[in-house]
């Protein structure tokens, strides 16, 4: 176990993944879970030991980006190429379609309430515009926003209250309040940064906000009022997304785009997502 706080280091061998490797999620016996093991159309397990193997492949045309786990255990990704969030049984393995919807974009990554009900980020790269979706624990799709800018990492706050959104190519990252029922309002900027993109983000346990800087190659930890607490330095540049774990929840594991494989460092405060296990 890595002693010291908010220093990087492999977690994986280099180019285990393809370079599509994103949503890294842990299940709650802290087992990793990242999209694209050794080939597209599959999501890798990687155990806390470090032993890697593909968990799944997913249909033939179907390529995932985030991934969650809800309350009763199940995976959720978001399967891009074919405007699905689909649904894995982790005992049989067996993968169905939550939801599908056909004027998305291409959901990107996902985030999850305590109540399971899910939101997606939605960007279209080409036209650098995006939207925000909420999915009902029923599959039922609902657009929460549109025309925005490339809408990428999303989260929910510890407290339930606030649904953080960013847009990569703006260098924003938004702000709302959540009422219990997935609406949102009082959309206000949290950070506006001068350079390089962001991608995915999750929170830990105090609502500090972990950001992947893409292209950077670090992931800022911000405070909940948008302050910039400090950035931890990976040693690939193009960091795709985020995840809490391990025994104590302290773990943060970094897919990297570039290095085709996940980082891994420390942390003060257990992640968001770990707590909603122990709940």
């Amino acid at each position: 176990m890595i002693e010291e706080l908010f220093v990087a280091q492999d977690f994986t061998p280099v180019n285990g993944f393809t370079s599509g490797i994103e949503g890294p999620a842990c299940d709650a016996d802290g087992n990793l879970y990242a999209v694209n093991y050794a080939r597209q159309h599959t999501i890798g397990k990687v155990t806390p030991d470090g032993t890697e193997s593909v968990f799944v492949e997913l249909p033939t045309d179907s390529i995932g980006n985030g991934i969650r786990f809800d309350s009763k255990g199940f995976m959720f990704i978001a399967d891009y190429t074919n405007h699905n969030i689909l649904k894995v049984d982790m005992a049989t393995q067996g993968i169905t379609v939550h939801a599908h919807e056909p004027t998305m974009n291409q959901p990107n990554d996902i985030a999850i309430g305590a109540n399971d009900i899910l939101y997606a980020s939605d960007p279209n790269w080409a036209e650098s515009t995006g939207q925000i979706w909420r999915i009902d624990t029923d599959g039922k799709v609902t657009l929460l926003e549109a025309d925005m800018g490339t809408t990428n990492g999303i989260e929910v706050s510890p407290d339930e209250s606030v649904l953080y959104v960013n847009e990569s190519a703006q260098r924003n990252i938004w702000a709302y309040d959540l009422s219990p029922e997935g609406e949102i309002s009082n959309k206000r900027l949290l950070i506006q940064f001068r350079d390089f993109n962001m991608d995915g983000m999750r929170c830990d346990i105090e609502g500090n906000l972990y950001v992947t800087r893409h292209g950077k190659g670090t992931v800022a930890k911000l405070s909940p009022a948008g302050e910039v607490i400090l950035e931890v330095a990976l040693t690939g540049k193009l960091c795709s997304n985020i995840a809490f774990g391990g025994p104590d929840g302290c773990t943060c594991y970094v897919t990297m785009a570039d290095r085709g494989n996940v980082e891994v460092f420390r942390a003060d405060l257990p992640g968001r997502s770990w707590q909603l296990f122990q709940s």
